[in-house]
């Protein structure tokens, strides 16, 4: 099978024949038809997440359909379209997986990361990890429920119940999550990097108040924000936009160092959290409200073979919504 291996750190994607293992005793080999593209893969390729093993395969936001189980595998069948996320295995048996928090498992193992993802045409996972999908949705427009939607999700429900929500960092998590926020009463406001016009319009067009700069204060005090970008800055700037009681979420796996900042800001009983990894009661949830709501996500497709090129626009801040990587029809050489 073809697949974009990273073989080096800080070197671009390489193309390679890979020839792909058979599937283990609860795994699945799974034929990719989507797998979006997300900022955690930049992280992978700049060296910025601990423990990287040469070469990987990026990609977490997986899409395809059973072509081989394994003998204990008894969830699925063959032909039966699932989704891969992000958690590809946790022990069930250490501290946090006995508490239900198997999103902290200390031995926890991710896909594209700590064993290989989608960006590929074949993938072997762990069954016991994998979401059943609707079989008639255009694969490109599930895969970044997988990642995008279950983390923004997540950072969601840590953020609380206010209505004022503030979204730093407009892209695929930002675009389902206000989707998800204004059919739940919520009122958006959306922050972008500075000049991005056509993201604040993107925002409006999703149903947000108010859209602005970063460096920008909101017209209002917010309740909650939460922050995709994966700047160390913003924390100061959104604790000084939401009002004494508020809650300031970090959703991103690794952000640049936060600056210095006064107590003033943190006090009156503000807070900052983080959110890490998801469970898979996290995916059953999010994936049944996505369907409830019809969630549209925004999604521009790269044949696998330019995944470089998907991920340059996204380091760059040139994609509205989401990049994905799509299969090449049957029989395309």
């Amino acid at each position: 099978m073809k697949a974009m291996r990273l073989c080096a750190p800080g070197s671009p994607l390489r193309l390679e024949e890979v020839a792909p293992p058979p599937a283990g005793e609860h795994q699945v080999r799974i034929a990719v038809e989507a797998c979006g593209v997300c900022r955690t893969d930049l992280h992978l390729l700049d060296g910025e997440l601990p423990h990287i093993h040469y070469p990987v395969t990026p990609g977490h936001e997986i899409v395809g359909r059973v072509i081989e189980a394994g003998p204990s595998v008894a969830r699925v069948r063959l032909g039966d379209r699932i989704g891969v996320p992000w958690l590809a295995q946790a022990c069930g048996v250490c501290r946090y997986c006995r508490a239900g928090q198997e999103n902290l498992c200390e031995s926890a193992l991710f896909t594209g990361y700590s064993v290989d993802g989608g960006y590929a045409e074949e993938v072997l996972a762990d069954a016991r990890f994998c979401l059943p999908l609707p079989g008639d949705a255009p694969a490109a427009r599930l895969a970044p429920l997988l990642c995008a939607g279950l983390i923004g999700y997540r950072a969601y429900r840590a953020a609380g119940s206010g209505t004022n929500l503030g979204l730093y960092g407009f892209g695929a998590a930002a675009h389902l999550l206000a989707q998800v926020a204004r059919a739940q009463g919520r009122r958006v406001f959306a922050f972008t990097r500075p000049g991005d016009l056509e993201s604040q319009a993107f925002a409006r067009k999703l149903g947000a108040v108010w859209a602005g700069s970063s460096d920008e204060a909101p017209p209002e005090p917010l309740d909650a924000a939460i922050l995709f970008a994966p700047v160390g800055a913003l924390v100061p700037a959104a604790l000084a936009a939401v009002r004494p009681g508020g809650r300031v979420v970090c959703a991103g796996i690794h952000m640049s160092d936060v600056p210095r900042f006064p107590y003033e800001l943190l006090w009156g009983e503000r807070s900052v959290s983080s959110v890490a990894n998801l469970t898979r009661a996290d995916g059953e949830e999010f994936l049944a409200i996505a369907g409830q709501l019809q969630l549209q996500p925004t999604v521009e497709p790269f044949p696998l073979s330019e995944a470089n090129v998907a991920l340059e626009r996204l380091r760059k801040g040139e994609l509205q919504g989401a990049a994905v990587l799509v299969a090449a029809p049957p029989g395309a050489p």
